[in-house]
């Protein structure tokens, strides 16, 4: 199993660059960071500084999305820093929340993101693609590689990763669901004619390590409010019919709005309708041996890489937790 570790992008950018160092130093391999240009700085500018002072971790956005930048300039982005330092990125993406949200729009449609997915992802790697009624190739890319992978809870975006995904991104850890999800995803890709083997599998959600159990709960509750978010929009279209697991739905019966000025962040105060037991099954909580059986339980599923979400009070002691005593034990 890899490793990764998912930042927000909080001032000052220098920290994000010196916790990503610290991280490939502790044996991670991807650094991926939130991408929402309203809430936290530009991730594209500070990549270029992650990946300057590393030297093997992949980089790139947990999630990007069709919404906010024209295709192209997203494709351009990992591009030229692929040419910059040797295709080292990865490109996560979704249909948009917070980054449209904040800006009074919509989350994008599946197929607009299916579509972004596609042009993105070929003119990365040197093709030809056809966009906006045009034939279009980056002259200067040579020898370009991009994987993209898909992040989905609903049943049409787990088809749709299933369709075109190199990877799949579930945001949370519970191994039930993820069991659900992963099934989901592999047998969309049977049904496309793809090798549903080939598809890559990233379960992404707070870790802390620590003995103070109900401190880490006060600390990465907000995480089942920023997943309750996409549930909510699940549960707007298909109601209780079994379109994603009861699990899932249950505890956002309690959900009386959302503040994206506190999104992400310990100690949101939108997310009070978040119970101890979500927090425990969607999180990796407890000591070390509490994490490697849950990874364990992931793996076994077919999990290819746990990203650990670092947005509470002990970022740099979860990280030497994880480079000492779990990341070893993989």
């Amino acid at each position: 199993m890899d490793f990764g570790v998912v930042f927000q992008c909080d001032p000052p950018a220098s920290t994000v660059v010196e916790l990503a160092r610290k991280a490939e130093d502790a044996g991670f391999d991807y650094v991926w960071t939130f991408d929402s240009h309203l809430l936290w700085q530009e991730p594209f500018v500070i990549y270029s500084q992650i990946l300057a002072s590393t030297q093997r971790v992949i980089v790139g956005p947990m999630v990007t999305n069709p919404g906010t930048r024209d295709w192209t300039v997203i494709a351009s982005q990992f591009a030229t820093l692929n040419e910059m330092f040797g295709n080292r990125t990865i490109c996560g993406i979704g249909r948009g929340d917070s980054a449209l949200r904040t800006l009074g729009a919509k989350p994008g449609t599946i197929a607009e993101m299916k579509q972004c997915v596609e042009v993105v992802r070929s003119l990365a790697r040197g093709e030809t693609v056809e966009y906006r009624g045009q034939q279009l190739k980056f002259a200067w890319v040579d020898n370009g590689a991009l994987d993209v992978w898909v992040a989905a809870y609903g049943p049409r975006a787990l088809a749709a990763t299933g369709e075109v995904g190199d990877g799949y991104i579930l945001q949370l850890a519970d191994p039930d669901i993820a069991e659900w999800m992963i099934t989901a995803v592999r047998r969309a890709a049977e049904q496309a004619g793809r090798d549903p083997m080939a598809i890559k599998f990233c379960v992404a959600a707070p870790a802390y390590v620590g003995d103070d159990l109900e401190h880490q709960r006060e600390q990465t509750r907000w995480f089942g409010g920023m997943v309750g978010n996409h549930v909510a929009d699940i549960v707007e279209r298909y109601g209780s019919s079994g379109a994603v697991p009861q699990a899932l739905t249950d505890y956002i019966e309690g959900r009386k709005g959302y503040d994206y000025a506190e999104h992400g962040r310990a100690g949101n105060t939108h997310t009070t309708f978040v119970p101890d037991e979500v927090v425990d099954r969607f999180c990796t909580l407890g000591p070390v041996e509490n994490h490697l059986t849950r990874l364990n339980e992931l793996k076994d599923l077919g999990v290819d890489q746990f990203a650990l979400y670092l947005q509470h009070d002990a970022k740099e002691e979860t990280l030497a937790a994880y480079g000492k005593d779990i990341i070893p034990s993989f």
